[in-house]
């Protein structure tokens, strides 16, 4: 074949054949060209599926999360689902500031009769229970029932056609969170139906206002003596009970309640009888009318307003010398501090006193929730401890946490201890054997700081003022009064 290459078609051309120079340097390029081209369309035409294939997404990767996320369809914490109170949620009721409304269960859906909400909290079964405790009293809701000693059961209050039931209880879950309900019935009639179901049988009832008081041990108002057996406190009514007189020399005398006091309190018991601290008015001197005043019902509950006047008493008598030490009473002219406790009070002088000398908890001392102050109300563990312990130290109270008063005291129930009580309960171990606690419960590993403290074991913690050493007995006074007074009499 020539260099010129002949190409015939199926029908020859009219007047000359079609030539192709392919040594031609344009003719040669474009051949190149197609040639290439050629080749690319059939590799595409070819691979256009497994290239497709190749760089597909993976299916199962695409429902993976973000690295450390779960792959649950549905968030893991369902609490952050969000729950309303229902509409009809009554206004009176307080709501704890730092807690979570977990969810909603009404026994009527319609009427929405009775109705139970559940909240959850970081904070201490204590706060929670604190925090209501002085809403209820600081809004004059009825206390029906209360948690006991130990800080179980409910707590019942009622106001007009409303009851709020509160039941406390620690997380299951978490250690760190506190679960707990509030139940509210708005129906007179099945509040009356469903009392006896919201009792427990740990609970111990308050007394029904006004609350009883025997007049063979409650301290005679700072009044002017009258024949009649019981003394007026003011022209106008109050809600507090009105002391009686104290009992006749006979009386005092003849009472043999020493014996029921438990041995180990009995020595106490009998030498603060005999300073006459437990009187109506302090500084009294020892004479027989005032022995054994207390031995009447020594193993009776004491009230928040008897063990006050009892302290300011026992105080002043023992520093009778010291001004320094002694607690100024409150006057009449002055603002009351509590809401509960006028100034026709009969026990003001000396709560009002307290509360100005910031040795108990008051809006002076910076507690704005403690606008009342629960005369009538026994007294706790550990608020005798809180109140007692300063005037042992007569300094700052050191800061205290759960742990440090567990490692110390070795208490089992110390997490339900009140905050306020943490610092002096640490403060009075480091008094030895004469701290209060030891003194008053001997050993024990349950402090029980809701318990009411009986009239013997509040004297008994009256025996001693001091710290470290540093201090005062009753047995001392005693014997300091009977040598002043053979002084006196030889003159």
């Amino acid at each position: 074949m020539s260099k010129s290459t002949r190409f015939a078609f199926s029908k020859p051309l009219k007047k000359s054949t079609f030539l192709l120079n392919l040594n031609d340097k344009p003719v040669k390029r474009f051949v190149q060209i197609a040639g290439l081209a050629i080749a690319i369309a059939s590799l595409n035409a070819c691979a256009n599926s497994s290239l497709e294939e190749a760089f597909k997404p993976d299916p199962q990767l695409q429902n993976n999360s973000p690295f450390g996320q779960s792959n649950a369809s549905t968030p893991p914490e369902t609490d952050q689902t969000f729950v309303e109170l229902p509409k009809n949620f009554p206004s009176q009721i307080p709501l704890y500031p730092n807690a979570q409304l977990r969810d909603v269960t009404a026994s009527e859906n319609d009427s929405e009769i009775d109705v139970i909400t559940h909240w959850k909290t970081s904070d201490p079964i204590n706060s929670v229970e604190n925090y209501y405790q002085q809403q209820f009293e600081a809004q004059n809701w009825q206390i029906v029932e209360r948690p006991n000693a130990e800080g179980e059961g409910l707590f019942v209050a009622r106001q007009d056609n409303l009851q709020v039931t509160l039941s406390v209880k620690p997380n299951s879950i978490s250690n760190t969170e506190t679960d707990f309900e509030i139940r509210y019935i708005q129906d007179s009639e099945n509040i009356a139906k469903n009392s006896d179901s919201d009792k427990s049988i740990s609970t111990i009832p308050l007394p029904p206002p006004p609350p009883p008081v025997t007049s063979n041990d409650t301290p005679t108002p700072d009044t002017k003596p009258t024949d009649s057996p019981t003394v007026a406190v003011s022209p106008t009514p109050t809600a507090s009970p009105t002391p009686s007189p104290s009992p006749s020399p006979e009386a005092s005398n003849s009472s043999p309640a020493l014996d029921t006091v438990p041995q180990e309190l009995r020595e106490f018991v009998s030498d603060v009888s005999k300073l006459g601290v437990l009187q109506s008015s302090p500084g009294r001197s020892a004479n027989s009318a005032n022995r054994d005043q207390i031995i009447a019902n020594p193993n009776e509950t004491i009230t928040r307003g008897e063990f006050a006047r009892w302290l300011v008493n026992a105080n002043n008598n023992f520093y009778s010398n010291t001004a320094a030490k002694q607690i100024r009473l409150g006057v009449s002219s002055a603002q009351p501090v509590f809401t509960d406790v006028p100034t026709s009070h009969p026990y003001f002088p000396e709560i009002q006193g307290l509360a100005e000398a910031g040795l108990i908890p008051s809006s002076l001392s910076g507690d704005s929730a403690a606008v009342s102050f629960r005369p009538d109300a026994p007294l706790t563990r550990e608020d005798m401890v809180l109140w007692k312990v300063p005037l042992d130290t007569r300094q700052a109270l050191p800061k205290a946490t759960v742990d440090a008063v567990q490692e110390r005291w070795g208490f089992q129930d110390t997490s339900k201890i009140d905050s306020n009580a943490l610092r002096a309960i640490l403060a009075d171990f480091d008094n030895g054997d004469n701290a209060n606690i030891r003194r008053v419960f001997g050993f024990t590993t349950l402090f029980q700081p809701k318990k009411p403290v009986t009239r013997a074991e509040a004297a008994s913690s009256l025996w001693y003022f001091g710290f470290q050493g540093d201090g005062i007995s009753a047995e001392e006074v005693l014997a300091q009064n009977q040598t002043q007074d053979s002084g006196n009499s030889s003159n």
